[in-house]
C-alpha cells in the first residue's frame, strides 16, 4: 500500500539522521575532546609546550637582569662609585662553567647515538661541573668578606652581590634540571629523554651565556 512505503522510507531517513548503521561518524570520526590532539615521536605530545615554555622562562630571565643592568649603569653614572676588586677566582668559575657546556654537549651527541651509559657519565660530569661552579662563587664571596667588602659596603658591592647571587639561583635551577634529566624514567614521562636534555641545554647554555656578560658589566664598574 502506498501508505505503508512512505512510513518505511521516513523511518529509514530518520534512523540515518540519527546515527544508525549506514550513518558517517559524527564530527569526522574524533572523539570528543582528544581529536585534535597531535601526538609527537613515540606517541607523545608534541615536544612544542615546551621548547615554547623554555622560550618564555629565558625571556622573562633576560629581563630581569637587563633591568638590574640598567640601574647598575644610571648608579654608575650618578658618581660616588668605589670599584670593587674582582676576585681572580672568578676566571677559573668562568671556565668552569664554559667546560660545562662543552661536556653537556657532547652527552646530547652520546645521547643521539644511543649511547646512554656514555650520555649518563657526561652528564653527571656538567652536573658536578655547575656545582663546582657555584662553591667557587661561595669562595669568592668569602674572599671579598674577609677584605672586609659586604653587601652594604658601597654601591659597587651590592651590584657584585646582587649580580652572582641573582645568577647563582638561576644556576642551581639549572644543576636541579640536569639532576632531573639523569635520574627520572622517562618510559612513563610526558616527554622524551631527548627533549628534556635539548630543552634544559638551552637553559644551561643562556645562563652560561649570561654570566660572561654579567662578568663583562661588572669590569666595566672597575
Amino acid at each position: 500500500m502506498p501508505g505503508a512505503i512512505e512510513t518505511k522510507d521516513t523511518e529509514l531517513i530518520i534512523e540515518n539522521v540519527g546515527g544508525g548503521p549506514g550513518a558517517p561518524p559524527v564530527n569526522g570520526g574524533r572523539g570528543g575532546g582528544g581529536g585534535d590532539r597531535k601526538p609527537g615521536r613515540n606517541g607523545k605530545p608534541s615536544p612544542n609546550r615546551y621548547y615554547t615554555a623554555i622560550a618564555i622562562a629565558l625571556v622573562s630571565i633576560l629581563m630581569f637582569f637587563m633591568a638590574l643592568a640598567s640601574a647598575f649603569l644610571v648608579r654608575k653614572g650618578n658618581g660616588g662609585w668605589t670599584p670593587v676588586h674582582l676576585p681572580l677566582l672568578l676566571w677559573f668559575n668562568t671556565a668552569v662553567l664554559l667546560l660545562s657546556s662543552v661536556t653537556l654537549e657532547m652527552a646530547r651527541k652520546r645521547l643521539a647515538s644511543n649511547d646512554p651509559a656514555g650520555f649518563r657519565n657526561l652528564w653527571l660530569v656538567t652536573t658536578g661541573l655547575g656545582a663546582v661552579f657555584l662553591i667557587g662563587q661561595l669562595v669568592a664571596w668569602g674572599q671579598l668578606r674577609s677584605q672586609g667588602i659586604y653587601l652594604a659596603t658601597n654601591p659597587a658591592s651590592s651590584f657584585f652581590y646582587i649580580f652572582t647571587g641573582a645568577h647563582a639561583l638561576h644556576l642551581i635551577g639549572g644543576v636541579c634540571a640536569l639532576i632531573y634529566v639523569a635520574r627520572r624514567n622517562f618510559d612513563t614521562a610526558q616527554i622524551t629523554r631527548s627533549v628534556a636534555a635539548e630543552v634544559t641545554s638551552y637553559y644551561w647554555h643562556f645562563m652560561d651565556a649570561l654570566w660572561l656578560f654579567l662578568l663583562a658589566l661588572l669590569y666595566l664598574g672597575k
